[in-house]
């Protein structure tokens, strides 16, 4: 069962699951690429200086090679048509505090998924 954001007539796909870094700050990356030509979106990602750009391209490159094994698709037609983050799992640690309290520490968690398609020209 997929999300709200379930996408259907798609080329090729890849999903990151436990990604160590919060959803909202990996949104800001993905949110740069969305709808853009996979080549475009590269570049987009190596000049990005966040800590999830470099895995967010690692991603879509994983992508364009799940297309172009399993489909056969010219690569230069590809676009990011779809690309959403979601919350994983999260760490609760507890954070040491003055006068021997604690305070709660959460570690989250990022699920990323890529979806391309074929323009239509």
């Amino acid at each position: 069962a997929e999300s709200k954001n379930a996408v259907e007539g798609f080329v090729s796909k890849a999903v990151l699951k436990n990604f160590r870094n919060s959803p909202q700050k990996a949104r800001l990356v993905a949110d740069l690429i969305r709808g853009k030509e996979c080549g475009r979106a590269v570049e987009i990602l190596e000049t990005c200086t966040k800590k999830s750009a470099p895995v967010i391209k690692k991603l879509l490159l994983s992508a364009v090679s799940n297309a172009r094994l399993n489909s056969g698709i010219d690569v230069d037609e590809l676009f990011v048509k779809s690309i959403w983050v979601t919350e994983g799992m999260k760490l609760k640690r507890f954070l040491p505090r003055a006068q021997g309290r604690a305070t709660p520490l959460i570690k989250r968690h990022s699920t990323i998924t890529v979806i391309l398609d074929e323009r239509v020209r």
